[in-house]
């Protein structure tokens, strides 16, 4: 029994009593009798317990005592359609149309058999056509119910218009509301959004959904600035919305304001239940500021609540390798690849790992991997190729550079490792003739020559190259 609303002992008391009776009737005790309400009470009861023909039976016996009621002709209408009986089911309808055309239930009851009968234009029509005589809150439902149609028979363009018809409509509704964020995006139709919600704050400047709608289309739009203005006046409304800070914080990130979106994404922590992509974008903005101790304690947290998303691990190496800790970055990217043990990004952070701390054979194990896993992509390649090297394998660093090169074509960075093995092998006259084919196809890739080598540039030949490369292109 409920100890704190006794009220919903008495209902309950009531029903049960209803259902008593309803049995006698049954069982033919002829002294027992059920109003009409009654009968809906214990037709609601008996449907909403999954016992459908139970339901049925009050239903026709309901109707058998009160054959002019039409909203009894339809809660069996309803049921018929839960019984996959359509036909049935709109023969029914059309008698209840007769005793009322005035109740919506009636054609949302006959969009629900075309729709079940796969027959949307009949769907709609019945409801484009009941929309224009209803007013209030039954045509904002009408309105409602079509934005569905046109869902499930993906009329995506149309669902947004229905949705801005019914807020046109009925500025304040919820469901309205919410539906049509999503459907901004989807469709697109962000400067729509924009005037819409605008129209709807100058009305109803306290609308805070409205508001947060205006965000969201401004931030459709990357005018990321307009949208955080937006939030804010959501906030002010309604200090407790979530999504409000959510958003500003993914707005001012975009804007790599990275103190303010930490300060909105902690608020959204603090009235909101933790979310790992939130201590993940936390951790981010930590990471954009150099911050990498703060950044992996956010991590972690992400990381906890998501344990088996690899990329997090990785993101706590990364940290690690940024202060050239390379033994807890190890650990961190070997846990990303116990998770995911065919990602190449993984097994070349960890294979850089292994080469900064002198252990090349295992970095170069790494490496050939991740080449492995992604043959036609150039970035294991280089890296590679860049291990070969780094660890005195010139030789071959040349025969790797060749496979490189048949796999993923003429890549100007390959031009400028081939130039630096000419170098360091000796040939140093084949060397400069690579180097300046290389700074005649891509000038700009002449960087990677010296993060490979930076001890090439004590090379007087290669410094008088590049500038003297540099000077005939600023000449151009």
């Amino acid at each position: 029994m409920n100890q704190d609303f006794p009220f919903l002992n008495d209902d309950f008391e009531e029903l049960r009593d209803l259902l008593q009776q309803f049995e006698n009737l049954k069982a033919g005790q002829s002294h027992s009798f059920l109003d009409e309400d009654s009968f809906e009470l214990i037709i609601d009861y008996y449907d909403e317990h999954d016992e459908l023909p139970n339901a049925m039976q009050a239903a026709e016996m309901a109707i058998e005592q009160f054959p002019y009621s039409s909203t009894l002709l339809l809660k069996k209408a309803n049921l018929l359609i839960e019984s996959k009986k359509y036909q049935d089911a709109m023969d029914l309808l059309e008698k209840a149309a007769i005793l009322d055309s005035t109740d919506i239930n009636l054609y949302i009851l006959q969009t629900d058999v075309y729709l079940a009968m796969n027959q949307h234009e009949k769907a709609a029509a019945v409801l484009e056509e009941q929309i224009a005589v209803f007013e209030g809150e039954d045509k904002t439902e009408l309105l409602l119910e079509l934005a569905d149609v046109y869902d499930d028979c993906e009329e995506f363009e149309k669902v947004f218009d229905c949705l801005r018809l019914t807020l046109e409509h009925d500025p304040n509704n919820e469901e309205a509301l919410h539906k049509i964020c999503f459907w901004t995006e989807f469709t697109g139709r962000n400067e729509e959004s924009i005037r819409l919600h605008t129209n709807i704050i100058n009305e109803h400047p306290y609308n805070q959904l409205a508001w947060f709608n205006l965000g969201t289309a401004y931030q459709g739009l990357k005018l990321y600035e307009k949208a955080i203005d937006a939030y804010q006046y959501a906030i002010v409304i309604d200090e407790k919305f979530d999504y409000a800070y959510r958003n500003m914080g993914d707005a001012y990130i975009r804007l790599r304001k990275y103190a303010e979106a930490i300060d909105v994404l902690k608020k959204h922590l603090e009235i909101a239940k933790p979310e790992d992509v939130i201590y993940e974008a936390i951790g981010h903005c930590y990471e954009r500021q150099r911050k990498y101790t703060q950044a992996r304690y956010y991590y972690r947290k992400a990381s906890h609540l998501s344990p088996g998303d690899d990329k997090l691990y990785y993101k706590i190496g990364i940290a690690y390798m940024t202060e050239a800790n390379w033994e807890n970055a190890i650990k961190s990217i070997m846990s990303a690849i116990k998770i995911n043990k065919n990602s190449a990004e993984y097994l070349i952070a960890l294979g850089q790992c292994y080469l900064e701390l002198d252990k090349n054979k295992e970095g170069l194990i790494h490496l050939l991997a991740a080449v492995r896993i992604r043959p036609s992509s150039i970035t294991p390649w280089q890296e590679f190729i860049r291990g070969l090297y780094v660890s005195g394998f010139y030789e071959e660093a040349l025969s790797q550079l060749e496979a490189a090169t048949q796999k993923v074509g003429h890549k100007p960075v390959l031009q400028y490792y081939r130039a630096a093995l000419m170098f360091a092998t000796g040939k140093s006259k084949e060397g400069m003739l690579q180097l300046e084919t290389a700074l005649q196809v891509n000038a700009k890739h002449v960087k990677k020559l010296i993060e490979l080598d930076p001890t090439l540039l004590q090379h007087p030949g290669i410094v008088e190259l590049i500038t003297r490369y540099k000077r005939t292109k600023k000449g151009k």
